[in-house]
């Protein structure tokens, strides 16, 4: 009778604990037809039975579930999890846990589910990014490099990855960590020179300067015939009034690529800041002559002359004799005058609706209107268009 009693009792153990795992094993099948609002149901049951709550395959149907409510249109299956995917990634994790016999990681691997739940990471991962929810795109991007690196992700992981996380992070002003996948873009040398620049950005908008130049210092190492590295070095340089290394990284850029007219631009910027405009002039002329139609190089030309002019006004009131005062005054409004079209064609390039020229324009017309008549009427033109804008 006894062992009748043991028995019967080992057998209501087994059936019971049987009868949980079918609910597990319903789960299972309700994902497959796509109920899954009665795989959850199933699944809820399973998960608080203490028979079946801490069996493996409980959790990996969790992570099969979360995984299907990303994927569904059905906004009642989507409301499931708040994070299915993060949801899905968890259960994966507590399966492999409570495996103990390897049969989950088999199961994983046969049925590709990581590279599965990467791919719709990734998918999250732009579509939070598209919405601007640069945090939570951050955060897919990174649960997605984690899936990768896994030893159940059977393929070779997208390093362009790293760069979306970085991105994402960039957006959402997390600067350190868009540094630090940037950084592993960088040493794996994808995207080239980009990730170099985008670090540096990040050290500008984080007011690090020290860093800033060492990255493009960097980029330069790695990429010294690169021109944008090259012009980012010079656009550093002068920003920073450190002109000797702007002057010998722009020389160094000429020496490539001789008829780029941006090289002449800035090194025409570069001796304004010295007020070196002759010099200024004679650059931007040559950017001139090789693009005629760049805003910045046109107005900046008008600028050269309406500064040199200043500084000739300047010295010439300090002429004691009438004559040569009077030369000198004449010979400042010629350049005055030179001034004159390089503005015009500024303010043409915006549409004629250009404040900043139209009132270098007005102040010149009205200086000039007694020396040439004509100025005058160009002096009210210009002070109507202004009041329009």
């Amino acid at each position: 009778m006894k062992k009748f009693l043991a028995l019967f009792v080992l057998i209501s153990v087994t059936y019971g604990t049987f009868a949980q795992m079918g609910k597990v094993t319903s789960a299972l099948s309700y994902i497959e037809q796509g109920l899954l609002d009665k795989a959850k149901e199933a699944l809820d049951q399973a998960l608080v039975n203490e028979k079946s709550k801490d069996n493996p395959r409980t959790w990996m149907a969790k992570g099969k579930l979360a995984q299907a409510t990303f994927s569904s249109d059905n906004p009642k299956f989507k409301s499931f999890y708040e994070d299915p995917l993060q949801e899905a990634v968890a259960a994966y994790e507590k399966a492999l846990e409570l495996d103990t016999k390897g049969a989950i990681e088999k199961q994983l691997k046969l049925n590709n589910t990581y590279v599965l739940l990467g791919n719709d990471l990734i998918n999250q991962g732009v579509q939070r990014f598209e919405a601007q929810d640069f945090a939570g795109a951050l955060k897919s991007f990174e649960t997605c490099i984690k899936v990768s690196s896994s030893d159940l992700y059977i393929a070779v992981p997208d390093t362009g990855i790293y760069f979306n996380a970085g991105l994402a992070a960039f957006n959402g002003k997390i600067y350190d960590k868009a540094i630090k996948h940037f950084q592993t873009c960088a040493d794996m040398g994808y995207e080239g020179a980009t990730p170099y620049f985008l670090i540096y950005s990040c050290y500008k908008e984080m007011n690090d300067m020290t860093n800033a130049e060492n990255t493009l210092k960097a980029a330069f190492e790695k990429y010294p015939n690169n021109q944008d590295v090259i012009l980012n070095l010079v656009d550093f340089y002068m920003s920073t009034d450190k002109l000797d290394e702007a002057f010998s990284y722009l020389n160094m850029a000429k020496s490539k690529k001789e008829n780029d007219y941006t090289l002449f631009w800035a090194e025409g910027v570069l001796y304004m800041k010295q007020e070196k405009y002759d010099e200024a002039i004679e650059s931007l002329k040559k950017s001139i002559e090789l693009k005629n139609d760049e805003y910045n190089t046109q107005f900046n030309l008008g600028v050269c002359y309406y500064n040199k002019a200043v500084a000739m006004f300047q010295k010439a009131n300090e002429i004691m004799d009438v004559p040569t005062y009077e030369a000198a005054i004449k010979e400042a409004n010629n350049v005055f005058i030179q001034a004159i079209p390089y503005f015009e064609k500024s303010n043409e390039l915006k549409g004629g609706k250009d404040g900043d020229s139209l009132r270098n324009l007005k102040e010149l017309y009205f200086r000039l209107r007694t020396v040439n008549p004509e100025f005058q009427a160009k002096y009210e033109e210009v002070a109507k268009k202004l009041e329009e804008l």
